[in-house]
């Protein structure tokens, strides 16, 4: 990950086809069809991820499925995206001026957007989106539910929030710019705007929440092992505290990103050359480390395994004995993807490629591949989740505590 770029001067061709605000809708909506398409094919696979995260397992009278029921939240919520795009470019014709006079159009679609998921609407899968708003209010501050009432969904949430900071960072910049009189909100992405640190914040909550969510867990351990009767079997909780510092990780490339954006040697005192080489070691930590995590934690591969285990003959090198998926080059592939969309950061080191990220376009890119990574990740990560509840967990779990679970529980939610 790196920080968001300064990017060029002027109103490029990318922004008046596809202007700031439009860009946060259409990720934002991509993430609803992403959700939908994993709760199919996880259903498919007779993964019950309703039960997983203990939302209720019940179809409606209709006996809609909840993939379904997302479905068709996806599609209410792109018809008026669709409807608004096609007006806008019908109006503004890619001149420069309108598109800056045009605001109004883009910035009610995400006022739309934002109602239709809180207006208590029944046939909108009003208890879905109740759901949604309940887990994100409790880990927007860091909250974290206990492992019986739902835990799992909110280490979902979170974890997609943090795939989200970039997207975040500029709602926050379009709405910025939407209440500035110097700004339309549909002209030249001002990243600056309310101050040359507070989108860096912005873009640090989701690992800030994710952070706290952790030492809450690491807490709850210590405090399982002091009472009468607790086990010791879930260890010291030392798992939680390297997950919190991979998630800690994250804040000294957003802050060297910000530094880069803004430099200034004399408040600095350090060479820009100097700040990049630092900037350079900060996200190549974060990267392979977050990417150690996805394969060896939240999917309990092998591949960073000992050697026995890694060959262990009871499982395709590299993989677990229990696995879902129809064939092992889908971890492969996996794998392989997760990595290099782990290290998009390294254009910047390619000499014909390092200007990809200053541009509008190169931006929205790579927060649509962030997105295409974590959807990606949730199929792995859920199907880890019900391999460890109905098999067992890996005996290194970051979660063992959690797997004293009742399976006709699960189907009882």
């Amino acid at each position: 990950m790196d920080g968001d770029p300064a990017v060029e001067p002027e109103l490029d061709t990318f922004s008046l086809i596809l202007p700031l605000p439009y860009r946060v809708a259409v990720i934002l909506v991509l993430g609803v069809w992403a959700w939908a398409v994993n709760l199919h094919y996880l259903a498919i696979l007779k993964i019950d991820v309703a039960g997983l995260i203990r939302y209720s397992n019940r179809t409606t009278a209709a006996g809609s499925t909840h993939h379904f029921r997302t479905y068709r939240l996806a599609a209410l919520v792109s018809i008026p995206l669709i409807i608004s795009l096609l007006l806008f470019w019908s109006v503004t014709h890619g001149q420069a001026s309108l598109v800056l006079s045009w605001e109004i159009l883009p910035q009610s679609y995400l006022i739309l957007l934002a109602l239709l998921f809180i207006l208590p609407l029944q046939r909108l899968s009003k208890a879905g989106r109740y759901r949604f708003l309940t887990i994100l209010k409790r880990v927007s501050i860091g909250g974290i539910a206990e492992a019986q009432d739902g835990k799992f969904g909110d280490i979902l949430l979170a974890d997609v929030l943090t795939s989200y900071a970039k997207v975040l960072g500029d709602l926050f910049v379009a709405e910025c710019m939407l209440f500035s009189r110097k700004y339309s909100s549909t002209a030249k992405p001002d990243r600056g705007c309310g101050g040359a640190y507070l989108v860096p914040i912005i873009i640090g909550i989701p690992s800030l929440i994710r952070l706290r969510q952790c030492l809450i867990e690491f807490f709850r351990v210590r405090r399982n092992m002091k009472q009468p009767g607790g086990s010791i079997s879930t260890g010291w909780g030392g798992q939680h505290l390297a997950n919190a510092l991979k998630y800690s990780s994250a804040f000294p490339v957003i802050i060297l990103s910000a530094l880069q954006r803004g430099y200034d040697p004399n408040k600095i005192g350090m060479s820009e050359a100097g700040l990049f080489r630092l900037w350079l070691f900060f996200v190549f930590l974060n990267s392979f480390y977050s990417f150690y995590w996805d394969v060896a934690k939240d999917w309990d591969l092998t591949m960073f395994s000992s050697t026995r285990e890694r060959n262990n003959p009871e499982h395709p090198w590299g993989l677990r004995r229990h696995t879902h998926f129809h064939t092992k080059g889908m971890y492969y592939g996996a794998i392989v993807v997760d990595l290099m969309l782990r290290c998009t950061w390294s254009l910047k080191l390619s000499p014909h490629l390092d200007h990809f990220n200053d541009l509008e376009g190169g931006i929205f890119i790579m927060e649509f591949l962030e997105v295409i990574r974590r959807w990606m990740w949730i199929f792995f990560r859920v199907e880890t989740e019900w391999v460890r509840v109905n098999r067992g967990p890996a005996s290194d779990d970051v979660l063992l505590v959690d797997y004293a679970i009742d399976n006709n529980k699960l189907d009882s939610d």
